[in-house]
């Protein structure tokens, strides 16, 4: 609809000034046949429109056929084709024709599926972009399992979609829930189903140890089959929509807790769909006792894989490396994950346990496995050292290197640096080196005069050195600070020299 005012100043232009009615839609910003119908309505004569002819018109019928009996055949090899039958348009213009031509596949209609209370669940991996851990950016996945008959809901995120996720979020949402579904419908995903030909189905062995611990069927739907699971489908859209949009969160951790939070609280109150005068918690309430019970202890959600150590005491797992006893060296040893701690054994024997690193690149280390390699090994106490100056500084390699090319003594620098990364700390350290190697000056005096004058700009004191002899029970001892506000009355208060009220010096 246009306004009033506008159809006056199209009648107008047109009689009285007897433009066009191009010249009118161009001028006024409107379509043509906008002014054709108000012309029409204020019974304007107007010459027929005339159609011309398209170039495809002599091509329609040997595209209609082509595509009759090859309904999927692309538009690109269509082009081609006539192409070569002397077509001279261009290709844009030709799959806008073909998508017309294109026979329409006829709309299929769906019978709406019924379920009986405590009989199925669905469940689908749904990915919500990324999450950087350090220097590793991994994919946030969300596990959904919804309830199919009171639409109650469980959500809870991880960094993938591996098989431990997979497992771990069943036994997560069968704790949520106190109960276990009869079947679970899962997508034919590698997490449930290995390989299918037809009805013939080899299922994942974990997930059929998954169910015969709890007691459920797992049922994969057909193939290109999405809408016989469009409950935890409309799940994952109601998640991202009522959930995830412009959340804020703090780490993983805190992103679950809110998940849980508002499956119990929000998706829990709203409208259960298949009876709109209750909520979904009203309906789950009378669907639970309908569900299967759980076990008397949950299926074990621990990753486990062997690891190969070569020579140096660190097991490689999940993009980051953790210490084992040097004794364990080229050896296969077992790494039992959970999301919180990584557990290594030789057999039965636990060798290590590690907090879990998501980062990628780190090197998590027990001290005691590489003191007792370095007391092992004497020559391993120098690489050592190196090893914790490139951690603590990224410009101490650099600047070993440009030692080394001009013959200075690497042990005198490794020792040096290490007596200033005691006493200064890391950040100061790496400050000093970059300083250094942008004057051209690798060596330890340098580095000393740069941190100096480093913590002189900030305003600090030199650190008081002190050095003990060369005994190791002198390092054992814990000394604890004592108070010395004792000893203040011993010293009689004597008034200020410099202050005005302080006498003059004799001559």
């Amino acid at each position: 609809m246009i306004s009033r005012t506008l159809e006056a100043e199209i009648l107008r232009l047109h009689h009285s000034e007897h433009w066009p009615i191009g010249t009118i839609a161009t001028q006024l910003r409107v379509h043509h046949s906008t002014v054709r119908r108000v012309l029409a309505q204020a019974d304007v004569p107007m010459a027929p429109m005339t159609v011309r002819a398209s170039i495809a018109a002599p091509y329609v019928a040997f595209i209609v056929a082509t595509l009759t009996k090859y309904p999927t055949l692309r538009a690109s090899r269509l082009y081609q084709m006539v192409k070569e039958r002397g077509y001279p348009g261009a290709p844009d213009h030709f799959r806008a024709l073909v998508a017309q031509l294109r026979p329409r596949r006829a709309a299929e209609a769906y019978l709406r599926l019924r379920t009986l209370p405590g009989d199925q669940a669905q469940v689908d991996w749904a990915h919500f972009s990324t999450l950087t851990v350090g220097r590793a950016v991994r994919p946030l996945m969300a596990f959904v399992m919804v309830l199919s008959y009171s639409r109650q809901l469980f959500l809870r995120f991880y960094l993938g979609a591996a098989m431990n996720y997979f497992i771990r979020g069943h036994v997560e949402a069968f704790l949520a829930f106190n109960s276990v579904p009869r079947v679970l419908l899962y997508d034919n995903l590698k997490s449930a189903v290995l390989e299918r030909a037809g009805d013939a189905i080899r299922f994942n062995p974990t997930l059929l140890e998954l169910a015969a611990h709890y007691r459920f069927e797992p049922r994969p739907v057909a193939v290109a089959r999405g809408n016989e699971k469009g409950r935890v489908e409309r799940a994952i859209r109601f998640v991202r929509d009522a959930f995830f949009a412009a959340r804020s969160f703090v780490d993983l951790a805190d992103l679950n807790a809110q998940a849980d939070a508002w499956c119990q609280g929000t998706a829990a109150d709203r409208l259960c769909p298949e009876d709109r005068a209750r909520t979904v918690r009203m309906v789950f309430a009378e669907e639970q006792p309908r569900l299967l019970a759980l076990p008397a202890h949950p299926f074990p959600t621990e990753e486990r894989i062997a690891v190969d150590i070569g020579k140096t005491p660190y097991a490689r797992f999940d993009l980051n490396d953790y210490t084992v006893p040097h004794s364990h060296v080229r050896r296969t040893l077992t790494v039992l994950a959970t999301l919180e701690t990584v557990r290594i054994f030789d057999g039965q024997t636990l060798l290590a346990t590690h907090p879990r690193c998501f980062d990628r690149g780190q090197q998590i280390e027990v001290p005691a496995h590489l003191d007792d390699l370095v007391a092992h090994k004497r020559a391993g106490r120098a690489h050592r050292a190196q090893d914790r100056l490139h951690h603590a500084a990224p410009s101490a390699p650099a600047l070993f290197l440009r030692a080394a090319e001009r013959g200075a003594h690497l042990g005198v620098l490794t020792r040096g640096l290490l007596a200033l990364l005691a006493s200064h700390g890391a950040l100061a350290l790496e400050a000093a080196i970059a300083a250094a190697l942008a004057e051209d000056a690798a060596h330890l005096g340098a580095v000393r005069h740069f941190i100096d004058a480093h913590a002189n700009a900030r305003g600090q004191r030199p650190p008081i050195a002190v050095v003990l002899p060369d005994d190791p029970r002198l390092h054992a001892i814990n000394v604890r600070p004592q108070s010395l506000q004792a000893y203040d009355h011993l010293t009689p208060e004597t008034p200020d020299e410099h202050t005005e009220d302080a006498p003059e010096p004799n001559p």
